[in-house]
């Protein structure tokens, strides 16, 4: 097992003991895993999604902007997060795989590890009440 897949399982056994909802990818975008907190707002336990690549949970929860403007996949936290490798926070709407629209908030870091190695990035987000 290489040091790079003990970070990342330390980093979702972090995840799974957080009560905030938590949404983590690799250094290529796709999804590791979400606990299930994220599976209430996301409409869907992580347990019962096999994989979702970066180009699938960018667009399959249709987010926009407060106005209700689609948003592309580089406009999204976690993706500027990933890719730009800096903090993000954005407030937006998804529609979850329940068929729900929620407004949530998201702030969103890269993993850099020791000697600045980058593994991919993590959101914590919550829905905004009404």
């Amino acid at each position: 097992m290489s040091l790079k897949e003990i970070e990342q399982i330390l980093a979702r056994q972090l995840a799974e003991y957080m009560a905030i909802p938590v949404f983590i990818v690799d250094q290529s975008g796709d999804m590791l895993f979400f606990n299930d907190s994220a599976g209430i707002i996301l409409g869907r336990q992580y347990r019962d999604i096999d994989s979702m690549s970066a180009s699938e949970w960018t667009t399959v929860f249709e987010p926009k902007d407060q106005e209700g403007r689609p948003l592309k996949p580089e406009e999204l936290p976690l993706m500027i997060a990933m890719t730009q490798q800096h903090p993000e926070q954005k407030r937006l709407r998804i529609r979850g795989l329940d068929k729900v629209l929620r407004e949530i908030d998201v702030i969103t870091v890269p993993i850099i590890a020791h000697e600045q190695r980058y593994l991919g990035a993590a959101a914590v987000f919550w829905e905004v009440p009404k």
